[in-house]
């Protein structure tokens, strides 16, 4: 448990202190949090997943339904013609190279993995349209693997809370998460953050007020200094 009132008397608090007053504020009050995209097996999720780049999960919702009823599995997928991808998913980014990835996709998982999704994340990241950040999806979510997906949302308000420290690429801001997020927290911390982003700490208009962990918050605390001052 988070030692509060130490966390009061001190204006200056550790990066350890940081991670673990928010740790446990979510370990408390959204313990379960997961993904928004909707998804029943493997194969849906990744066909989410693949989708929602740059793409809502609003928006991604939308489509899988009508794309899922036409393309039930891996088999149906990888026979699939483009055309008749394109004009389930156009209403999203980048239809065109998203069309070509989710037949690749299935197609590997067909012919190499014996029409299962894999769960390591080099076999992952070995599929057509499935980056690092995707493949921690996948393999935290379905796997229940200790993986830490890092996207726009975490690599954001990780920096803005001062959870990571001049990190130049998601792959810069995983390797300094996973220092102090506890193994068995990393699959979950990936929703908290995402969640809290899209929700609380936005993009533009971050909500301060409704904030919970802006007694952590770097960026809360840069700009209460700021304020002061004038």
């Amino acid at each position: 448990m988070t030692n509060k009132s130490k966390l009061n008397n001190n204006k200056r608090i550790t990066k350890k202190e940081r991670f673990d007053f928010i740790i446990d504020y979510f370990s408390n009050n959204n313990p379960n949090a997961g993904t928004e995209l909707k998804y029943t097996t493997p194969y849906e999720l990744i066909v989410a997943v693949i989708l929602s780049a740059q793409c809502t999960d609003k928006r991604v919702n939308m489509i899988t339904p009508p794309f899922f009823n036409k393309f039930p599995d891996i088999n149906n997928l990888a026979k699939a013609e483009e055309k008749d991808v394109y004009e389930l998913i156009k209403s999203c980014s980048y239809p065109n190279s998203k069309t070509r990835n989710l037949i690749g996709m299935a197609k590997k998982v067909r012919d190499i993995y014996n029409g299962i999704i894999p769960d390591e994340q080099k076999d992952l990241m070995n599929l057509p349209g499935v980056g690092r950040k995707t493949a921690n999806v996948i393999a935290s979510v379905v796997y229940n693997k200790p993986a830490l997906a890092v996207d726009s949302h975490v690599f954001r308000v990780s920096a803005r809370i001062g959870l990571t420290t001049n990190a130049k690429t998601p792959l810069d801001a995983e390797k300094q998460l996973v220092k102090y997020i506890p193994e068995n927290k990393l699959s979950v911390a990936h929703h908290w953050l995402i969640l809290h982003g899209r929700y609380v700490c936005k993009a533009r208009n971050p909500d301060c007020d409704s904030c919970e962990i802006k007694r952590v918050c770097r960026y809360y605390q840069k700009n209460m200094s700021v304020l002061k001052k004038n």
